[in-house]
Order: structure tokens, then sequence, then C-alpha cells
């Protein structure tokens, strides 16, 4: 792994290494920073895509996890999270909260967000591409360790 990649995919990276998960990042010149972008960069299909998503759930900041080619549901969101008011944040938010551009928004570390949650579906992949720090960076990883690296709960909080 680069030790001249930008500080945010640094940071990713570094948890990978840490965690001892095995992961490949890539630097994708043409950037990656729709679901539908990173499945024509990565060549995988785009619901092997993992988008990174912001929700203000009762006034904290949650992460949802889901597929490239599905839509978070926010009833569903507010049921496994406990939360009565689910939306969606704006990029502003999403860089503060995160820590990370919207676009290259990766799922770890994340210091300012306790709860994680992650689309069951996810776990019926052999591998899945997640942002890594930038709307130029992925990684590829077995869902099972993005679970465990994220500290996210499997729910399904997609829209049939």
């Amino acid at each position: 792994m680069s030790s001249d990649w930008p500080e945010t995919v640094e940071r990713v990276a570094r948890v990978l290494r840490e965690g001892r998960i095995e992961a490949r990042l890539e630097e994708f010149e043409d950037g990656t920073p729709t679901a539908a972008a990173a499945a024509r960069a990565t060549g995988a299909p785009i619901e092997q895509i993992v988008k990174s998503l912001i929700f203000s759930c009762d006034g904290r900041a949650i992460l949802v996890m889901v597929p490239g080619d599905l839509r978070a549901d926010t009833g569903k969101i507010a049921a496994a999270a406990g939360c009565e008011r689910v939306k969606a944040v704006g990029a502003e938010a999403v860089e503060r909260v995160t820590g990370f551009p919207a676009g290259g928004v990766a799922p770890f570390p994340l210091p300012g967000i306790e709860t994680v949650l992650m689309e069951r579906a996810l776990l019926g992949h052999e591998v899945v591409w997640i942002g890594a720090g930038s709307s130029r960076h992925m990684a590829a990883l077995a869902p099972a360790d993005l679970a465990r690296v994220a500290r996210a709960r499997p729910v399904e909080v997609t829209v049939e």
C-alpha cells in the first residue's frame, strides 16, 4: 500500500493493516464518486459496490451501507436505529462528521459515528468494494471483514 496517498486514504489503509484485513486498495484515475462510476472503474457488478450513506437520526449521525443498485429506506433505518426522524445529510455535513469528502466516504474509521448499519444483502457477496477516503480510491474486501472493521449491524434497510 502506497504512502503517497492522500491522508484520508492512508487513514483507511491504516485501519485495514491494523485490523489484519485482507483487502485490495486501488486508485482509479477516472474517479469513483458514484456507484455507477465505481462499478465501471472496478469492473464489479453494481450490487457489489457499497454506498456509505450518512443520515441524521434524531440529530445524531449514523452510517448506513447499502448495495450500489438499491436505495435506503428511511423507515427501515429509523426502526433499526431506534429513532423517530431519519433524513439524509448534505455534503458539508458528510465531510464534517466523517472526515471524508462526499463521493469518497469510507465506512471506517468514523470516530464521531456510533451506529453503523449494513444492508444484509451485502453479506451474500464474496467481495464488495467500498469508498476508501477519496473519490478516486476504493478497497475490495470480504463483506464479513467489512462488517467487523466498521462495527456494522447487518439489517434490512433498503427499499423493496
